[in-house]
């Protein structure tokens, strides 16, 4: 049997598309990566756990930051029977004030992102998670866009590795 790969995968569930976008890091953009809308997918959520762990296994917990890195985070806690760890955007007004959730202090934690283009969402992550006590040196991306992610990365120590490039997605 023969299975379909991630990017065919994405392809399928229409996660492309063309038209001008705004992108979370202020780029403007004529592709935008629906990652969040191709993960509501089980069979595209359990295909990306299956790829991150062929990458990386040597982790304590595995994180992602809200909204789109959470599912992700889930995914690959369950095929790897190992916990993950919620990063939140902002500080809520109620409730525990951290914007970690979840128990990071001395442990190795991998960081899963759905798109990334500059970096800033998984520099942020990392930040959050290194303040807190943790060791991050990696971050797995569902999508790299090839736009500086992996450069700005580089410069804290961390190793960007993508699941699909943003030209293998639209090029073959």
């Amino acid at each position: 049997m023969v299975t379909a790969t991630l990017r065919e995968m994405l392809i399928s569930a229409e996660a492309i598309r063309f038209g001008d976008f705004t992108l979370a890091s202020g780029k403007k953009s004529t592709v935008y990566i629906d990652i969040k809308k191709a993960i509501t997918s089980p069979a595209i959520l359990k295909k990306i756990a299956a790829e991150v762990l062929t990458h990386s296994t040597d982790f304590d917990a595995v994180a992602g930051v809200a909204v789109g890195g959470v599912p992700l985070a889930v995914s690959v806690s369950l095929a790897s029977d190992k916990p993950y760890v919620i990063i939140r955007k902002e500080q809520k007004g109620h409730g525990l004030a951290s914007l970690i959730i979840g128990d990071v202090a001395g442990k190795r934690i991998l960081l899963v992102e759905d798109v990334t283009t500059s970096g800033g969402s998984a520099v942020f992550g990392i930040e959050q998670l290194r303040s807190a006590g943790a060791v991050v040196t990696d971050v797995i991306a569902v999508v790299d866009r090839n736009e500086g992610a992996g450069k700005t990365l580089q410069g804290l120590d961390i190793t960007l590795t993508p699941l699909v490039r943003m030209q293998d997605l639209i090029n073959g």
